[in-house]
C-alpha cells in the first residue's frame, strides 16, 4: 500500500499525520495499518517510520470537522513501540500544534491575514483546542524563530489554548472529589500523597517529598522510579474510574509524575535554571519512561491544579492559585497562562508552542487486509 503523510514537529514531539480520506475509517483497521507503517513490533522501529520513543511513535489522522463552529477533527494515535497495539486513550497537545500548521498549509482552513485560527476537536477524548498559526504576510511559513524547552530549533509560532479543560475524560476536575489524598501501592513501602486531577488529560501528580524525592531530579533518576510511578498511575487508573478493579489500566493515562518546590537545576540542554526562574517542579512519564520535557496536556493539568487550594501543586508551588505558572521539565522552563477560572476549573489554559512541517512522503506498507489473510 501507498499512504500519503505529512511529517511534522509540534513541539518537541515528531508526529506522522495522515488525511482521513486516505486511511481506514474502521479503528481496527486503522491499528493494523499503523502497526505496519512504524514497524510497531520492532522495539526500534527499524522498518517503518516510527521514531522508537513515546515522543517520536505518534500519528493524527485529520479531517474537516462537520461540527459546527470548529474547523478540524483529528484522531490521534500513541503507537507502540516493540508491541503491536495503539493507545487510543489519550490526546497529545504537542501534535495539536503540528495540526493546526498542517490544517492551514493544506488549505484545509483558509489564511486569515498576519494570524490565522484553527478551532480543533480531539475526536479522542473530545477536547476542543483553538489554535493561532503565524501566517505573517498573509502566507505559510515553513521555517520560524519560534523555540521551546528542549530543543534550540525554530518553528513557526503556534499558540494553543485548551477550551474548558476540565473533566473531558472523567466528567469532573477532581474525579475522586479530593484536592490531595494518600495512596499506598504494592510496589513500594510508606504512604504517598498524590492529586488525581482531570484537566487537558487524566493525571495523578506524587508530592515528591512524599516519595523521598524532589521533582527536579534528573531523567536518570526518574527512569529509576518508573516502576513504582507505573504502580501510581495503575491505582490511580482505578480511584478515577478510568480502569476498572483487575483490568489493565494501560499506559497512557493517567499521565503520573512528580511535582515538587523550585529548586536550581541544569537543562538536558545544560542551561542552568535558577530556582527562582520558575515556580513549580514536574517530571512526568510519557507512557514507561521519563518524558524530555512535558506533554502540553500534562502542563494543562499541572496549571489547574495549581488553582486548587489543597492540592500537591498547590502546597509545593512559588506561586499557589496564580493563573500564569512557570513549570520547571528537563528541558527547561514552560509557561502556562490559565484564564476564565470557574469551580470546575479555567475555562481556557494557553501555552505558547512552535511547529514545522518536516516533509510530505508516500509510505510504503505491507497491505495488513493481506497479511490478515
Amino acid at each position: 500500500m501507498r499512504i500519503p503523510a505529512t511529517l511534522v514537529r509540534g513541539g518537541t514531539s515528531k508526529c506522522w499525520l495522515f488525511s482521513q480520506v486516505h486511511v481506514p475509517s474502521l479503528r481496527s483497521e486503522l491499528e493494523r495499518l499503523l502497526v505496519g507503517v512504524y514497524g510497531a513490533a520492532d522495539p526500534v522501529q527499524l522498518d517503518g517510520v516510527g521514531g522508537a520513543t513515546p515522543t517520536t511513535s505518534k500519528a493524527a489522522v485529520v479531517g474537516v470537522s462537520s461540527h459546527e463552529g470548529l474547523d478540524i477533527d483529528y484522531l490521534f494515535a500513541q503507537v507502540g513501540i516493540g508491541t503491536e497495539t495503539v493507545e487510543w486513550g489519550s490526546n497529545c497537545g504537542n501534535c495539536a500544534t503540528g495540526v493546526a500548521l498542517y490544517a492551514v498549509a493544506k488549505g484545509l482552513v483558509p489564511i486569515t491575514g498576519d494570524l490565522t485560527r484553527v478551532a480543533m476537536r480531539n475526536v479522542n477524548t473530545g477536547a476542543i483546542l483553538e489554535a493561532v498559526v503565524d501566517t505573517a504576510g498573509g502566507v505559510v511559513h515553513e521555517f520560524g524563530a519560534q523555540t521551546v524547552p528542549g530543543t534550540r530549533s525554530g518553528g513557526v509560532a503556534v499558540g494553543l489554548t485548551f477550551l474548558e479543560p476540565a473533566g473531558r475524560s472523567t466528567g469532573a476536575l477532581l474525579p475522586t472529589g479530593a484536592a490531595a489524598e494518600p495512596m499506598e501501592i504494592a510496589e513500594r513501602s510508606g504512604t504517598l500523597c498524590v492529586s488525581m486531577v482531570d484537566a487537558g488529560a487524566p493525571v495523578v501528580l506524587v508530592d515528591a517529598v512524599s516519595a523521598g524525592r524532589t521533582g527536579a531530579e534528573p531523567l536518570e533518576r526518574v527512569n529509576a522510579d518508573i516502576p513504582w510511578l507505573r504502580g501510581v498511575r495503575r491505582t490511580a487508573a482505578s480511584r478515577m474510574g478510568l480502569s476498572k478493579p483487575g483490568q489493565d489500566a494501560g499506559d497512557a493515562v493517567p499521565k503520573a509524575g512528580l511535582v515538587g518546590p523550585p529548586l536550581p537545576y541544569t537543562s538536558t540542554l545544560g542551561e542552568h535554571i535558577a530556582a527562582e526562574d520558575y515556580d513549580i517542579s514536574v517530571r512526568m512519564l510519557s507512557m514507561n519512561t521519563p518524558h524530555p520535557a512535558i506533554g502540553l496536556t500534562s502542563a494543562v493539568a499541572v496549571a489547574t491544579t495549581n488553582l486548587i487550594d489543597g492540592s500537591v501543586v498547590f502546597a509545593a508551588s512559588a506561586a499557589p492559585g496564580r493563573s500564569s505558572l512557570r513549570v520547571g521539565t528537563p528541558a527547561g522552563v514552560v509557561q502556562v497562562t490559565c484564564t476564565d477560572s470557574a469551580s470546575n476549573g479555567p475555562r481556557r489554559v494557553t501555552v505558547q508552542r512552535a511547529a514545522r512541517l518536516l516533509c510530505d512522503a508516500t509510505i510504503l506498507v505491507p497491505d495488513p487486509r493481506r497479511a490478515a489473510a
